[in-house]
């Protein structure tokens, strides 16, 4: 007869730290930690090898109201203190939460990394195009022309977009959705936590109070049918009501076009199948120009290959066999020794 007692059934409210929650009332954050909260419990993984990892911003307050582990470090040096975790304590689900100013400026370089090395973490950005605790600098994904109080005449940089980096630094998992979507944004995150490697999900995230609106032109209900796409493997890549409208190949361009189902004799034979293990069609969907195109969602790119913490794991358990444990006493004291007086 065992004696093993079952862990118990865990639920949102288990997932909710006693911090009081310090977001602007109105922000897109609030959205994103309830549907965490609400899809932790699913994933069966107990709290105590749970670990949040963030850097400096709105979104890296998000440590503080999950009741797990965590990390609030230093700007844009998430990346590299997850990446440690995850090498030194593999058994961790580690989640590592940025924003566009945080993960994309400074920390740019550490994501990039992060990303290439397909290290088994799941990275939520937060896109609001805006710097909004430093109260409203323009941001490397701001568009050109934005003016904020940093820019007052217009931004002279060009924007970065998220997700073209990512799959530009051959992350194994890249997907987008919508704050304000519950449905469409917890498949998401399922998605992201069932990915093994570097998962990387942009959030597009409204900032009520230095950038309001942001995305209102494609994420309000009245637009969303016709300036949304949602991929989904292996269908048809239509948008639209009633999906009359799609995405084929000019065959002059060899660049997507968007084109009407029965308008010129189109016929749905001709829409382009989703396939998110083709880094090119997802290079091209993420990169499609607004509002000449529909914003692509979903899971742009998804393959499996090797993980960082994996491989090295795997590295160390095979030296450990082979050359037995070492002893640093040993090591120190071997070979050519100098004294200093």
């Amino acid at each position: 007869m065992s004696n093993v007692v079952p862990a118990p059934k865990l639920t949102r409210k288990d997932f909710e730290s006693d911090q009081d929650v310090r977001w602007c009332p109105g922000c897109g954050d609030y959205s994103i930690l309830a549907n965490v909260q609400r899809v932790m419990p699913e994933l069966g993984v107990p709290r105590e090898k749970l670990v949040f990892v963030s850097g400096i911003g709105c979104s890296s307050r998000f440590p503080y109201y999950m009741n797990t582990y965590g990390f609030h470090t230093i700007h844009g040096r998430a990346p590299a203190v997850a990446m440690g975790i995850k090498a030194a304590n593999p058994d961790l689900t580690v989640w590592l939460v940025t924003g566009d100013g945080d993960g994309l400026s400074i920390g740019g370089n550490h994501l990039m990394h992060c990303l290439r090395r397909n290290v088994d973490l799941n990275i939520l950005l937060f896109n609001n195009r805006i710097y909004g605790l430093t109260k409203g600098q323009y941001s490397p994904t701001s568009e050109f022309g934005k003016i904020t109080k940093s820019s007052p005449t217009g931004s002279v940089d060009f924007p970065v977009d998220p997700s073209t980096f990512a799959i530009g630094c051959s992350a194994s998992f890249v997907a987008r959705s919508i704050d304000v979507d519950a449905t469409h944004l917890t498949e998401m995150l399922r998605r992201t936590a069932a990915h093994k490697g570097a998962s990387f999900l942009e959030i597009y995230q409204n900032c009520n109070v230095f950038n309001d609106g942001a995305f209102d032109a494609f994420r309000e209900k009245v637009h969303r049918d016709d300036r949304t796409i949602r991929v989904q493997h292996g269908k048809p890549l239509l948008f639209g009501k009633d999906n009359t409208r799609g995405l084929r190949i000019d065959s002059r361009t060899l660049s997507l076009e968007a084109v009407t189902l029965g308008e010129n004799g189109v016929t749905e034979q001709e829409i382009l199948l989703h396939d998110e293990t083709n880094p090119t069609l997802a290079y091209m969907l993420a990169r499609m120009p607004f509002p000449d195109f529909p914003v692509a969602l979903g899971v742009l790119y998804a393959v499996d290959k090797p993980t960082y913490d994996g491989t090295l794991t795997a590295q160390r358990d095979a030296s450990l066999k082979k050359n037995g444990q070492g002893d640093l006493h040993a090591l120190l004291h071997s070979g050519n020794t100098w004294q200093v007086s």
